[in-house]
């Protein structure tokens, strides 16, 4: 069988570009902002659901997840799917689904159903989220127009994830916890309008079959991955994640093992380890877990130490949003300039300095001057590094294989974003229960005498239980509730430290394992080569 191009010549590719490009791309970033903005509307919405729908936490935690899990275990394979059989057909059959699944959340009877409503959602968004880039990479010839498409995508849709809880935080002023999942409804009913007018069908796919052995690997893979993660600080299950973990690294060992053997494996092995991949795969995943990570533990900061409303700090974060925008179309050019190595550290260092002035300046009392700085400075940062990521991952892809490419783009958000918020939801933990433990430590036996083993183990769970106790003991509220913030504010610290350092690591990776411009350019030009060439 002979394989299509990877590309066009340099000569020609710059120039090619769809018919009515502005609309076709505008219908694609409606798409992805419909996936994203589902991934965060249901956070600010929690402690609601918890009351009205008297779930327990671990329930509240799959409805924090649920969209990102069934978006992450789904990507790869649907992504594939598109390639082989329709591109424009699987983001028209995911925007659709959006609706009813989003309505389904909406009027959820039970706290089980609105968990299979937001994994039903997530699967949806599989389906949408990554044929979007897909086909701007299919339907843009390799050269600046792509570049440029790439970073408004990018920028955008991800400014969408930092909107969504502005938005959310608005409606449950006035409405009751379901509207938050009304959001997406409108963007989707007018994207699905869009993409089936403008967007051409069938550029540059698949005739292999689909390794549907491996999609389903891949799935079960990335959900128990997913789950592990998201669970691992959580009171009481540790032991059981790290289960669900090795159940993760069993199924991905034998996914390997399926995708070396398959005839048309599902994740290119020999293209996911080009230099060009999985460099940039990582670095994207470490930058927008930073951004997601920042936003996790900044908006309790604000909640539970500056004292904000949930639609204060639901507006607090908008800065992020706003660098996100303003910095695409500045990395599109300067990847261009400088190469995507330069492009991505700038990024870094943005996102470093976002950290710095949270750690250095985020205390009780503090401007919010300061909060907004350091949320431009990280969004401006993901903004930048973003764009090349994406851009070096579907460049380094064969055309045929895109939804791939594309797949893992996606999971730089989603897997990123899980592992950062566990990460430093961990480290905020710990360090609050070892603050507690410590003014415990240093009270008054009359004080802390009538304490229970139970009331000990509430003031170190977490600051709402804390605030609980504290309405226990009226004689001590005040101080139990001035002990909690000062102890979260701890916790909070040590993990902002943390995604400074995490920060540090991503560029160093990018640094080092990333080539400067001229030898980009080299090995692009290899693969495409390579690509190029017929197979047996």
């Amino acid at each position: 069988m002979t394989t299509a191009p990877a590309s066009l010549p340099p000569s020609d590719a710059s120039a090619v570009a769809p018919r009515r490009a502005g609309l076709v791309l505008a219908s694609l970033i409606v798409g992805a902002i419909v996936c994203n903005v589902n991934l965060s509307v249901a956070n600010i919405a929690l402690p609601d659901i918890a009351r009205s729908l008297d779930a327990s936490q671990t329930m509240v935690n799959l409805v924090a997840i649920g969209t990102t899990l069934g978006l992450a275990m789904s990507v790869l394979w649907f992504g594939a799917l598109g390639d082989r059989h329709g591109r424009k057909g699987m983001l028209l059959l995911g925007l659709f689904l959006t609706v009813p699944f989003s309505l389904a959340a909406t009027f959820a009877p039970t706290v089980e159903v609105l968990v299979l409503a937001r994994l039903a959602t997530g699967l949806a968004a599989g389906m949408a989220y990554p044929t979007t880039l897909a086909l701007i990479t299919a339907l843009w010839g390799d050269g600046p127009g792509r570049t440029r498409s790439i970073a408004l995508w990018s920028g955008l849709s991800a400014a969408s994830a930092a909107i969504g809880p502005v938005i959310a935080g608005l409606l449950l002023s006035e409405f009751w916890w379901g509207s938050v999942f009304l959001i997406a409804v409108p963007p989707a009913v007018v994207g699905f309008v869009m993409v089936a007018r403008t967007v051409p069908a069938h550029v540059n796919e698949s005739s292999d079959r689909v390794d549907q052995v491996g999609g389903g690997l891949s799935a079960f893979m990335v959900a128990t991955l997913v789950i592990g993660i998201s669970f691992i600080g959580t009171p009481g299950r540790f032991w059981g994640s790290l289960a669900v973990l090795g159940v993760a690294v069993v199924s991905a060992g034998l996914f390997v093992v399926n995708q070396r053997r398959s005839a048309n494996p599902l994740y290119d092995l020999s293209v996911a380890s080009r230099r060009l991949f999985w460099v940039p795969a990582v670095g994207g995943m470490l930058v927008f877990g930073s951004l997601m990570g920042s936003m996790f533990v900044g908006q309790q900061f604000l909640q539970n130490v500056f004292g904000y409303s949930t639609v204060a700090a639901g507006f607090a974060i908008v800065p992020s949003a706003v660098g996100l925008v303003l910095s695409a179309p500045v990395s599109a050019r300067l990847v261009l300039v400088s190469g995507s190595r330069i492009t991505m550290v700038v990024g870094y260092a943005f996102t470093a300095a976002g950290f710095l002035v949270m750690l250095v300046t985020w205390r009780e009392g503090v401007t919010y001057l300061w909060v907004g700085l350091a949320y431009f400075l990280i969004g401006t940062g993901a903004g930048l590094a973003l764009t090349p990521a994406s851009r070096s991952v579907t460049a380094a892809t064969p055309v045929r294989r895109v939804g791939m490419a594309s797949g893992t783009a996606d999971l730089q958000r989603d897997l990123g974003g899980s592992i950062m918020q566990a990460l430093l939801g961990a480290l905020l933990t710990a360090g609050y229960a070892v603050a507690v433990n410590a003014q415990l430590a240093d009270a008054p036996a009359s004080a802390t005498s009538q304490l229970t083993d139970d009331t000990r183990n509430l003031l170190t769970s977490s600051y709402a239980s804390a605030t609980e106790v504290a309405t226990q003991f009226p004689q001590y509220a005040s101080a139990i509730v001035d002990g909690a913030r000062d102890s979260f504010q701890s916790g909070a610290l040590l993990a902002i430290a943390a995604g400074l350092v995490t920060t540090v690591v991503g560029a160093a990776v990018v640094w080092f394992g990333y080539p400067p411009r001229r030898g980009e350019d080299e090995l692009f030009a290899d693969y495409a080569k390579a690509d190029a060439a017929p197979t047996g």
